[in-house]
């Protein structure tokens, strides 16, 4: 069963991890380098005008992307208020001219900066509850020719959890993202691959999981001492890896061009 992110509780438990995020965030590191990689793909030149990042979080993509390209003027929104620390500080390692931290949800968030040449989101769009509304917000204020590139997760994500748990996010595939996406955007690239993790044991993965904010589903009977024994004993004997146990990311990059 997919269910709707509670953005209540995304917000309550990224805004708990933003400090431990950089360093326990392994695969989401690795998709923002290969959201770099694909913009230069794309042909963004090296000198930026205009940004918007969606979901900065801890400004790992933020200060990816910097370390490559100038840029003119930086937009970073979050849904946590705390990502402003942690922007701020990435975007003045770099000569940015104009830097704006942008609070609130990118679906409601009014008004949004125009005249765009390059919205960027890592690890986020998973958790919007309408994604071809937001294709069409960010049609509205990218420039022609503008890119919007970013990663999101496939149906095979964290397959462990949802299969003991019975209820994950409604991951799409990639002909649905590039369907959603509409008239407005041209595909240039969109890549997926499957990262298997190992933890020494399910308890580890659940520190992971603390760490990184990334379980934002609600739903599930109340976590009582007698259900967490047995969640770890049927993760143990599920997915075990001979040496530990296995959690599976499935990265899904995405690279749209916004039509003249």
């Amino acid at each position: 069963m997919s269910a709707l992110p509670d953005k209540q509780l995304v917000g309550s438990r990224f805004g708990r991890s933003l400090h431990t995020y950089r360093r326990s965030a392994v695969v989401q590191r690795r998709m923002a380098g290969k959201l770099v990689e694909m913009i230069d793909f794309a042909g963004m030149p090296d000198h930026i005008g205009r940004v918007l990042e969606v979901g900065a979080g801890s400004a790992i993509l933020t200060s990816a992307l910097l370390a490559m390209h100038s840029v003119d003027a930086y937009f970073a929104n979050d849904l946590v208020a705390g990502s402003r620390e942690f922007v701020m500080t990435a975007l003045a390692a770099h000569p940015v001219g104009t830097r704006v931290f942008l609070e609130g949800d990118i679906e409601s968030l009014d008004p949004l900066p125009g005249n765009l040449d390059l919205v960027v989101s890592n690890a986020t769009v998973q958790w919007l509850h309408d994604l071809g509304a937001f294709f069409g917000r960010m049609a509205s204020v990218l420039e022609p020719g503008g890119l919007l590139v970013f990663s999101t997760f496939g149906t095979g994500n964290m397959k462990e959890i949802a299969w003991l748990e019975g209820v994950s996010l409604p991951y799409r595939t990639p002909a649905e993202v590039e369907s959603l996406a509409g008239e407005a955007f041209e595909t240039v690239c969109i890549v997926e691959e499957e990262r298997r993790l190992e933890f020494a044991s399910p308890e580890a993965v659940l520190h992971h999981i603390r760490e990184t904010g990334v379980n934002g589903v609600a739903g599930g009977s109340p976590w009582t001492r007698t259900r967490y024994q047995q969640f770890l004993h049927r993760y143990r004997s599920s997915f075990s890896t001979g040496s530990g146990v296995s959690l599976t990311y499935h990265p899904v990059y995405c690279c749209f061009r916004r039509l003249r």
